[in-house]
């Protein structure tokens, strides 16, 4: 049984939970299992509490049998980035900083989620404070990509991506700051939705840059996606950046034909010279099977492109120096046991605490907020980035939404690029713009290169998640590739 379930999406495991195939306790029990069999070789999961995962299960077969199940998601298994507050478990962040922090709260998604039944399954790993592309900067341990083990899965979300990948859980929570959700979909074959700015809270995110997370839903098809989202979207007067918008339902829209008639743009700077030339043929193919379904193809200009990966990292780090300061080894953190005052207490903790990619970013971001550098590097920044919004913009009064790459390569192997940030930060160039315009942004598997996953990144308007979900799923119908899985 456990291994007929564990590559199931959520729509199949609830039916099966609500015809009595299996029970809530058995499905909990099948992803322990499968846990214990392949993170060894994943590393996905940074800590797992089997009993409290039981117990929760448990109490979701009691409901069950006394006709009051919660939601679709009640008993289901949902993985967590190490980055989300839960009360009474461990928020590490993936740094030694946090290695030992209990939450003692729990942010507003994950209520949501408790609320509708899910199940809490395990703390999953990612780079350190979110800072990374690969999943190499966790000052914890590695995650591997399900596909290659010799590969990385993709930042900075890669335990999230990786867990569904390998059936460790059918679905988890991400975070995405510039393309921290997407880009470890795209490399690790599974659907990744980055929902527009302000839609879910970010009360009980830990921050990275405020003004670009956003938390979000990895699963194994755009439905499941969309289920989570109908959980965790909404106004929350917590979080100051939280939009009031009416309350929808985004698998309301899911339908084979919602690409007939509809205008997708693709933006000629994305099909650069950078990209992988395989890569380029697999989206190119994913963007006729888009013609092919009754969409037109139309070429736009995203003109301010090539400005995104200065822009995001002069607003990113900047951002990241600011929250990243509450970290001091005074409070609640890492404090140097080598420390003699309270100057060492500061400045050995941060030294001991701190991995090198978190170091960099926050020595980069303050020095562009310092003075005689403000205007030259943050304000404008801002001035850039606005720009790049109004490309979007112009682009939505032509095309119903975009399609392009979510990542210009595959995943690469471990190691390849940990020596040059440079080219680790270029791994993002086609996600960042849409953290920057605060639009949503789905990557769905579209097929393979080299042997490795490929995703299609499809970016709708503001707000317009029904509309972008109802596309993305009625590509995914047309092909087989959800459907495909690595051989752990």
């Amino acid at each position: 049984m456990g291994e007929e379930l564990f590559y199931k999406n959520i729509s199949q495991l609830s039916a099966m939970l609500a015809g009595g195939e299996i029970s809530a306790v058995e499905l909990a029990k099948a992803h322990i299992a499968r846990k214990n069999a392949v993170d060894g070789k994943v590393g996905a999961f940074i800590s797992a509490d089997e009993d409290s995962f039981l117990k929760a299960a448990e109490q979701s077969d009691k409901r069950r049998a006394g006709g009051g199940v919660l939601s679709k998601l009640d008993g289901i298994p949902i993985g967590l980035k190490d980055l989300l507050a839960v009360r009474g478990q461990k928020l590490t962040c993936a740094s030694k900083m946090l290695e030992n922090y209990v939450s003692p709260y729990t942010g507003t998604a994950m209520k949501k989620l408790e609320d509708a039944g899910a199940l809490f399954w395990g703390r999953l790993n990612m780079d350190e404070f979110a800072m990374g592309s690969s999943c190499e900067n966790s000052a914890l341990q590695k995650t591997r990509n399900p596909w290659d083990l010799e590969r990385i899965p993709g930042g900075s979300s890669g335990g999230s991506a990786a867990a569904v990948a390998a059936g460790e859980c059918p679905a988890s929570l991400g975070s995405d700051t510039g393309g921290s959700i997407r880009q470890p979909a795209s490399l690790c074959g599974v659907v990744g939705l980055k929902p527009t700015y302000g839609l879910v809270s970010r009360f009980g995110l830990a921050a990275f840059a405020s003004s670009l997370d956003q938390i979000g839903p990895f699963a194994r098809t755009v439905e499941d996606a969309a289920l989570v989202l109908n959980h965790i979207a909404g106004y929350d007067r917590l979080d100051s950046t939280s939009v009031n918008v009416p309350a929808a339902d985004y698998t309301a829209k899911l339908s084979e034909g919602a690409l007939k008639g509809k205008k997708a743009g693709v933006p000629k700077e994305y099909f650069s010279s950078g990209m992988d030339a395989n890569v380029a043929e697999t989206v190119g193919k994913a963007v006729d099977k888009l013609a092919e379904l009754g969409a037109e193809i139309v070429e736009i200009s995203l003109p301010h492109t090539e400005l995104a990966i200065p822009v995001y990292y002069i607003i990113a780090t900047a951002e990241a120096s600011s929250n990243l300061a509450r970290y001091d080894g005074i409070r609640y953190t890492h404090r140097s046991s080598e420390a003699k005052d309270v100057v060492d207490v500061y400045f050995k903790s941060r030294a001991e605490g701190f991995g090198e990619e978190v170091k960099r970013r926050i020595i980069l971001g303050s020095y562009v907020l310092s003075s005689g550098y403000y205007d030259a590097y943050y304000l404008r920044a801002q001035k850039v980035r606005t720009l790049i919004r109004k490309d979007f913009e112009d682009a939505f009064g032509l095309v119903d939404f975009i399609a392009a790459p979510t990542s210009p390569t595959v995943a690469f192997k471990a190691g390849e690029k940990t020596s040059d940030p440079l080219s680790m930060y270029l791994s993002d160039i086609y996600t960042i713009n849409v953290n920057l315009a605060g639009l949503p942004g789905i990557s769905v598997p579209c097929g393979f290169a080299e042997g490795m996953p490929v995703g299609l990144q499809l970016i709708g308007k503001a707000f317009d998640e029904q509309n972008l979900l109802s596309y993305a799923h009625a590509y995914e119908r047309a092909c087989e590739w959800s459907k495909r899985n690595p051989q752990l």
